[in-house]
């Protein structure tokens, strides 16, 4: 059987951090982030990253683990983290996977793997450089030799996964169909015991995300963007495409006011809450925990609690 560890998931502004800290200080264990944005150092506020205060002294992994200017993809999310998981399970002490990620969750506990590459690799820049010289049609014609299905499925304008396919088969002999499906045939790598948090109703996460933006705001999100492009990060890259960071930009260069870039932030941050709703809405062996109009933090955790010890967490 795979270990088991828990799993709390939910929406932005759900609570998940402060569940994860209380859970590991009564059972022994530790939290691995599941967030794909809490990941960059120096984006701390933007990304609600817990403080060391909320941290308790309970230890955090996959917090500030690559730079902003840095790519990070689901494949080093799954090494790290997985990596991060077992080292808990050694020490003898519970991992407590918290994040509203769902992507690096759901690949996580399946035991996922993925095609070794390198972005820096020079097969990598050779097909990259094809692409932009003969187009996608010509690729796409030497990709269906190889592997039929994977060709038929993608349009030539999908140069990213057109190259990655290519990469694959040149690099393991093996097409990237074949690779999915040997993935998908093997067993999970962790037995989840899930808690979902989520809202009676959307008006109260709605005010929740309300004022946890206006405390970002507060505690200067606008001044750590703005420390941020000061650095040299790129206005264009991954990191600075996250909630809260890519509405400040225009503030920054004087184009907007923070007053509508916050108003911004608070609408895709709704946006973005109900797709995470969503996608851990689907998960049906999960154990949902609603908050009502006010936040009963001891009656969450009460009923958290029960359920663990219902199911052999002790």
């Amino acid at each position: 059987m795979p270990p088991k560890i828990i799993v709390i998931t939910g929406p932005t502004a759900s609570g998940k951090t402060w569940l994860a800290v209380e859970l590991a200080r009564r059972y022994n264990g530790e939290v691995v982030s599941a967030d794909s944005m809490q990941i960059y150092r120096r984006m701390d506020i933007g990304t609600a990253k817990p403080t060391a205060e909320e941290m308790g002294g309970i230890p955090h992994h996959m917090i500030d683990v690559a730079d902003p200017e840095e790519d990070f993809s689901v494949a080093r999310y799954v090494d790290m983290a997985a990596a991060a998981v077992d080292g808990i399970l050694s020490r003898g002490r519970l991992p407590i996977l918290a994040g509203g990620t769902g992507l690096y969750i759901d690949s996580l506990l399946s035991g996922r793997t993925f095609a070794a590459f390198d972005e820096a690799s020079p097969l990598r820049a050779e097909l990259e450089g094809r692409y932009a010289r003969e187009g996608g049609e010509a690729l796409l014609r030497e990709l269906a030799r190889s592997d039929p299905e994977t060709a038929a499925r993608l349009h030539p304008n999908d140069g990213k996964r057109i190259v990655r396919a290519l990469e694959v088969w040149l690099t393991t002999g093996k097409t990237i169909t074949r690779h999915n499906e040997e993935t998908r045939a093997a067993p999970p790598r962790y037995a989840p015991l899930t808690l979902n948090l989520d809202f009676q109703r959307r008006e109260d996460m709605w005010a929740r995300i309300d004022r946890r933006v206006d405390r970002m705001m507060e505690a200067g999100l606008l001044e750590e963007v703005r420390a941020l492009l000061d650095s040299g990060v790129p206005e264009k890259c991954t990191a600075m495409q996250a909630i809260g960071y890519k509405e400040m930009v225009p503030v920054v260069s004087g184009d907007m006011a923070a007053s509508d870039a916050a108003a911004q932030v608070k609408l895709r941050s709704r946006q973005y809450a109900k797709r995470q709703r969503t996608w851990f809405r689907r998960n049906s062996s999960a154990r949902p925990l609603l908050w009502g109009p006010e936040s009963n933090f001891a009656d969450v955790l009460q009923r958290s609690t029960a359920y663990l010890e219902e199911i052999g967490i002790s």
